[in-house]
Formats: C-alpha cells, sequence, structure tokens
C-alpha cells in the first residue's frame, strides 16, 4: 500500500468512499444531500491545499485532505481530514495517511497539526490520533447530531510537529 497525490481521474473512486462516510453520518457533519460537485469542491481544495489516496494493487482504499488550519496568521498550523473505505478498515489505511499526512506538514513547514473535529464517540479515530502524538485540547459538547447516539461532543485534538 501506498500514499500518492491524488489525480482528477481518481475522483470516479473516491466519492463513493466520501459517500458512504457521509451517508453513514457517524463521523463527518457534511449533508448527506450534498451532490458530487459539492463534495469535490470541499474535498479537493486549491492549493496551498493538498488531497492525497491510498493505494493498494490498485485500488483506492482511502483518501486524506491536508493545509492550512486558518489562514493568514494561523496559516503555521496545519489540519487534515481522512476518509477510509468501509471495506479496508482495520487494515492500516487510516494510519498510513495520518503519518504521511503528518510527514507532509512537517515537510511544508507547518509547525503543528490541529483537527477541529474529532467526533468523540468515534473510537477508533480518538485512538489513532492519540498514538500519533495528539492531544484532545478541549470538548465541544453536543455539537454534533450522531444518527443513533443524538447529540455528542467535538474533540479539538493537537500536536506539534
Amino acid at each position: 500500500m501506498h500514499i500518492r497525490d491524488y489525480a482528477e481521474a481518481d475522483w470516479e473512486h473516491v466519492l463513493p468512499i466520501l459517500r458512504q462516510v457521509v451517508l453513514a453520518g457517524e463521523t463527518y457533519a457534511y449533508d448527506p444531500a450534498w451532490t458530487g460537485e459539492r463534495l469535490h469542491e470541499v474535498w479537493v481544495e486549491p492549493p496551498p491545499a493538498r488531497t492525497v489516496v491510498a493505494v493498494d494493487a490498485g485500488e483506492i482504499l482511502g483518501t486524506a485532505k491536508m493545509g492550512p488550519n486558518r489562514p493568514g496568521r494561523g496559516a503555521h498550523v496545519a489540519t487534515a481530514s481522512f476518509m477510509v473505505a468501509g471495506a479496508a478498515r482495520g487494515r492500516g489505511v487510516g494510519r498510513l495517511l495520518g503519518e504521511h499526512v503528518l510527514d507532509r506538514a512537517r515537510a511544508d513547514g507547518y509547525a503543528a497539526m490541529q483537527f477541529n473535529a474529532v467526533v468523540e464517540t468515534n473510537a477508533a479515530a480518538v485512538h489513532l490520533w492519540t498514538e500519533l502524538g495528539f492531544s484532545i485540547v478541549g470538548t465541544v459538547p453536543e455539537a454534533f447530531e450522531h444518527p443513533t447516539l443524538g447529540r455528542v461532543g467535538l474533540h479539538v485534538m493537537h500536536r506539534m510537529l
């Protein structure tokens, strides 16, 4: 498995991953009614942001996007988002994407990385990001409408690079 930069030809394989995650409604606040075009706008942002894909034997298993967390005086802190195909979960795709994004952010000169909205009930993500050196610096109570658990908190997670 390897990580490479996203190419427009990848969209037909990335879109189903995004739709699957968004429709599940457990980890992203994205609107399930968004069109493919709207999802593309949100996921494939213009530079300095970048999007990557995780590929194994020619199959795209996951994707990540990264870039500055805030513009201007906040641009020294990176942020990133990740989605992994349901069938590929538990195979290390998220970890590989996370390590890649951290390495890339460090190489791009960012001082830190911040995740603004990690759903507190997403135990796999919270565990992975903690293992990769992130700390929960705060939790916004009841900020996310989980489809089965109701309103749950969103963690803000951070680590220095």
